[in-house]
Protein backbone atom coordinates (compact mmCIF):
# COMPACT_ATOMS: atom_id res chain seq x y z
CA UNK A 1 0.00 0.00 0.00
CA UNK A 2 1.43 3.41 -0.86
CA UNK A 3 1.96 6.20 1.65
CA UNK A 4 -1.04 8.16 0.36
CA UNK A 5 -3.36 5.25 -0.37
CA UNK A 6 -5.90 6.03 2.36
CA UNK A 7 -7.81 9.06 1.05
CA UNK A 8 -4.62 11.02 0.42
CA UNK A 9 -3.43 10.26 3.95
CA UNK A 10 -0.02 9.41 5.36
CA UNK A 11 -1.59 6.37 7.01
CA UNK A 12 -0.73 2.91 5.72
CA UNK A 13 -4.25 1.61 6.36
CA UNK A 14 -7.67 2.81 7.50
CA UNK A 15 -7.10 1.11 10.87
CA UNK A 16 -3.78 2.93 11.32
CA UNK A 17 -5.40 6.23 10.39
CA UNK A 18 -8.20 5.72 12.92
CA UNK A 19 -5.75 4.72 15.64
CA UNK A 20 -3.48 7.69 15.04
CA UNK A 21 -6.39 10.15 14.91
CA UNK A 22 -7.48 9.01 18.35
CA UNK A 23 -4.13 10.01 19.90
CA UNK A 24 -4.52 13.02 22.14
CA UNK A 25 -2.38 16.13 21.84
CA UNK A 26 -3.22 17.15 25.39
CA UNK A 27 -4.62 15.62 28.57
CA UNK A 28 -2.73 12.36 28.08
CA UNK A 29 -2.58 9.94 31.02
CA UNK A 30 1.05 10.80 31.85
CA UNK A 31 0.31 14.53 31.62
CA UNK A 32 -2.78 14.22 33.84
CA UNK A 33 -0.80 12.22 36.41
CA UNK A 34 1.91 14.90 36.58
CA UNK A 35 -0.62 17.73 36.72
CA UNK A 36 -2.49 16.00 39.52
CA UNK A 37 0.70 15.46 41.51
CA UNK A 38 1.80 19.08 41.02
CA UNK A 39 -1.66 20.35 41.99
CA UNK A 40 -1.61 18.25 45.20
CA UNK A 41 1.55 20.11 46.16
CA UNK A 42 -0.40 23.37 46.15
CA UNK A 43 0.94 24.76 42.88
CA UNK A 44 -1.39 26.34 40.36
CA UNK A 45 -0.64 26.62 36.67
CA UNK A 46 -2.08 27.18 33.23
CA UNK A 47 -2.80 24.09 31.12
CA UNK A 48 -1.86 23.68 27.46
CA UNK A 49 -0.97 27.32 26.97
CA UNK A 50 1.52 29.26 24.87
CA UNK A 51 4.25 30.62 27.13
CA UNK A 52 5.00 33.23 24.45
CA UNK A 53 2.05 34.69 22.57
CA UNK A 54 3.97 34.91 19.29
CA UNK A 55 5.23 31.31 19.44
CA UNK A 56 2.72 28.76 18.11
CA UNK A 57 3.69 26.11 20.64
CA UNK A 58 1.98 25.16 23.84
CA UNK A 59 3.47 23.82 27.04
CA UNK A 60 1.63 21.21 29.07
CA UNK A 61 1.89 23.37 32.20
CA UNK A 62 2.79 27.05 32.37
CA UNK A 63 3.82 28.88 35.53
CA UNK A 64 3.66 32.48 34.29
CA UNK A 65 4.97 34.25 37.39
CA UNK A 66 7.88 31.84 37.71
CA UNK A 67 8.39 31.81 33.93
CA UNK A 68 8.55 28.03 33.82
CA UNK A 69 7.18 25.88 30.98
CA UNK A 70 6.72 22.15 31.62
CA UNK A 71 6.45 19.54 28.88
CA UNK A 72 5.57 15.88 29.37
CA UNK A 73 6.81 14.30 26.14
CA UNK A 74 5.54 11.03 24.76
CA UNK A 75 8.27 8.44 24.18
CA UNK A 76 7.14 7.62 20.64
CA UNK A 77 6.33 11.12 19.41
CA UNK A 78 9.44 12.80 20.81
CA UNK A 79 11.99 10.05 20.20
CA UNK A 80 12.79 8.85 23.71
CA UNK A 81 16.27 7.30 23.61
CA UNK A 82 15.12 4.50 25.93
CA UNK A 83 11.67 3.63 24.55
CA UNK A 84 11.20 4.92 21.01
CA UNK A 85 10.81 2.16 18.44
CA UNK A 86 10.74 2.43 14.66
CA UNK A 87 7.43 1.50 13.03
CA UNK A 88 7.21 -1.44 10.66
CA UNK A 89 5.36 0.51 7.97
CA UNK A 90 5.93 3.99 6.57
CA UNK A 91 9.36 3.98 8.22
CA UNK A 92 10.64 6.94 6.16
CA UNK A 93 7.60 9.09 6.96
CA UNK A 94 7.78 8.38 10.70
CA UNK A 95 11.55 8.78 10.91
CA UNK A 96 11.22 12.21 9.31
CA UNK A 97 8.22 13.09 11.51
CA UNK A 98 9.94 12.16 14.78
CA UNK A 99 13.16 13.94 13.73
CA UNK A 100 11.15 17.10 13.02
CA UNK A 101 9.45 16.82 16.42
CA UNK A 102 12.84 16.54 18.13
CA UNK A 103 14.13 19.56 16.19
CA UNK A 104 11.00 21.55 17.04
CA UNK A 105 11.40 20.67 20.73
CA UNK A 106 15.00 21.93 20.66
CA UNK A 107 13.92 25.12 18.88
CA UNK A 108 11.14 25.64 21.43
CA UNK A 109 13.63 25.26 24.28
CA UNK A 110 16.01 27.74 22.66
CA UNK A 111 13.31 30.34 22.02
CA UNK A 112 11.79 30.10 25.49
CA UNK A 113 15.16 30.22 27.22
CA UNK A 114 16.15 33.26 25.11
CA UNK A 115 12.97 34.96 26.37
CA UNK A 116 13.92 34.27 29.99
CA UNK A 117 11.88 31.12 30.56
CA UNK A 118 12.97 27.90 32.24
CA UNK A 119 12.01 24.82 30.26
CA UNK A 120 11.42 21.53 32.08
CA UNK A 121 10.98 18.46 29.89
CA UNK A 122 10.06 15.03 31.15
CA UNK A 123 9.35 11.71 29.46
CA UNK A 124 5.97 10.06 29.80
CA UNK A 125 7.57 7.05 31.53
CA UNK A 126 9.01 9.11 34.39
CA UNK A 127 7.42 8.78 37.84
CA UNK A 128 4.80 11.56 38.13
CA UNK A 129 5.58 12.07 41.83
CA UNK A 130 9.29 12.59 41.15
CA UNK A 131 8.47 14.90 38.26
CA UNK A 132 6.15 16.89 40.55
CA UNK A 133 8.92 17.13 43.16
CA UNK A 134 11.26 18.64 40.56
CA UNK A 135 8.61 21.04 39.26
CA UNK A 136 7.73 22.14 42.80
CA UNK A 137 11.38 22.76 43.69
CA UNK A 138 12.02 24.77 40.51
CA UNK A 139 8.87 26.88 40.85
CA UNK A 140 9.50 27.64 44.51
CA UNK A 141 13.12 28.44 43.80
CA UNK A 142 12.15 30.81 40.97
CA UNK A 143 9.72 32.62 43.23
CA UNK A 144 11.68 32.48 46.50
CA UNK A 145 13.09 36.00 46.21
CA UNK A 146 9.77 37.61 45.40
CA UNK A 147 6.58 38.46 47.21
CA UNK A 148 4.57 36.45 44.67
CA UNK A 149 2.09 33.87 45.92
CA UNK A 150 3.20 30.68 44.13
CA UNK A 151 -0.11 28.91 44.78
CA UNK A 152 -2.00 31.05 42.28
CA UNK A 153 -1.12 31.66 38.68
Amino acid sequence: MSENSVSGSWASSPATRKSMQSNRSRDTKPELAVRSAVHRRGLRFRVSERPLADLRRTADMVFRKARIAVFVDGCYWHGCPSHHTQPATNREFWTTKIASNIARDADTNTRLEAAGWTVLRFWEHEDPELVADIVQARVRSALSNSEVDFTSD
